[in-house]
């Protein structure tokens, strides 16, 4: 079973929009996952334009890859290192650290991801 950065079972991201490397709601990794999409972000209007000023559109629709589109407040499974570049940047949205898989800790620290909540 997949564990999360507290160490605890992964918990699902979001079913809607379904989200996941594999579309299964779920951050989790595995063959052919490149990206690393390891992070369960809340996505922010800052955070979708650094990723579009980057040239990874999270913004228009792509069907043909089962991609919605997203919007501030939609929950979605980003790459460990885009998130980590964004916190570098002070605009890392912020993350479900129970749906965040603990691979991200290659990328980040706790600490980083923790500040990342907000009250």
């Amino acid at each position: 079973m997949a564990r999360n950065v507290l160490g605890g079972e992964l918990e699902p991201c979001c079913y809607s929009p379904l989200t996941g490397f594999f579309r299964d709601g779920f951050c989790h990794t595995g063959h052919g996952d490149v990206g690393i999409h390891t992070v369960c972000a809340i996505m922010t209007a800052e955070f979708l334009e650094f990723s579009l000023l980057r040239g990874n559109d999270l913004i228009t629709p792509r069907p043909e890859y089962q991609f919605p589109g997203l919007k501030p407040g939609d929950r979605w499974c980003i790459c460990a290192s885009r998130w980590k570049e964004a916190c570098d940047a002070g605009v890392a949205p912020q993350v479900q650290l129970k749906s965040t898989h603990a691979s991200t800790l290659e990328f980040a620290t706790i600490e980083e991801l923790q500040a990342s909540i907000q009250d």
